[in-house]
């Protein structure tokens, strides 16, 4: 299914739409795809703010597993809109249950003061593997990402930071050119953003992995700069903290020419599953 499809929504009456059904390939996964949701959420909030705002942060989350095979409703709350910021609050609902809730705030193109940390070094993507030649995707439940182009850096190529306990890279972009629509790009981000970014929690774990029960808890993204989701994306990733059956999990975006485009921060349950107890 494409990303325009994935993300595309029916408007029901005001405020509320119905989201696609999720692709038969996630019903492979213990839980929907929680990229899928937010995207579908963001596109929701967009639809009802004016063309002249931008969003330029969210903050979601996830408290029901979606079921892969049933539509969503997004009944939108508009909280604000002012003359440089408005503000939106979503509920996606399944079953007469709430499984995501998600608020987003939006601005105008304005100007003020300017920086952002250095890009770190990374291996060119070219030179690495991408998921299709590494077999990921005869998984079913990895199908849906077959028209993304995604190379995780192996961990002995990572230019390790002092003080990080947990760090991963991964580049990505979207196989084929995209329509030149800003609002497609950021829902196509954010529908990206929550694929690997638990994953930082868990390569310094490789032993115990296969006994963990993982979801994403909250999602917050925030966007700096124009950006094309058809192009070269680094996603620098690392995980501060992990305690408590729960992981904290950060991630800067770059592009190639070394601009941040987008900062995210997750938690995600990484608790060990009932019948395992480790040694």
């Amino acid at each position: 299914m494409a990303i325009e499809e994935i993300l595309d929504l029916e408007q029901l009456e005001v405020n509320i739409y119905r989201g696609s059904v999720f692709s038969a390939e996630s019903a492979a996964w213990q839980r929907t795809f929680g990229g899928h949701v937010a995207g579908q959420t963001l596109v929701s909030a967009v639809r009802t703010v004016d063309p002249r705002f931008l969003v330029h942060s969210l903050h979601g989350y996830f408290l029901r597993p979606g079921d892969a095979k049933a539509p969503t409703i997004f009944i939108v709350e508009r909280i604000r809109d002012g003359g440089s910021f408005c503000t939106r609050r979503v509920n996606a609902i399944q079953h007469g249950e709430t499984i995501f809730a998600m608020s987003a705030s939006f601005q105008t193109d304005q100007s003020g003061i300017e920086h952002q940390d250095a890009m770190p070094s990374a291996p060119p993507p070219d030179d690495l593997p991408g998921l299709q030649s590494m077999r990921v995707f005869d998984d079913a439940g990895f199908r849906q990402f077959e028209e993304w182009d995604v190379r995780i850096v192996p961990q002995e190529k990572l230019v390790r930071l002092p003080g990080l306990a947990s760090q991963q890279q991964v580049w990505f972009r979207h196989r084929d050119p995209l329509p030149d629509d800003h609002v497609l790009h950021i829902c196509a981000l954010a529908y990206m953003s929550d694929l690997t970014l638990l994953g930082s929690a868990q390569v310094i774990h490789l032993d115990e992995r296969d006994h963990l029960q993982v979801a994403s808890l909250d999602h917050a993204m925030w966007f700096m700069r124009p950006f094309r989701a058809d192009e070269w994306l680094l996603y620098d990733q690392s995980s501060p903290s992990a305690c408590g059956g729960r992981s904290l999990t950060q991630g800067k975006i770059f592009n190639q020419y070394g601009e941040m485009v987008a900062a995210v921060m997750q938690e995600g349950l990484t608790r060990y599953k009932r019948d395992f107890r480790p040694t």
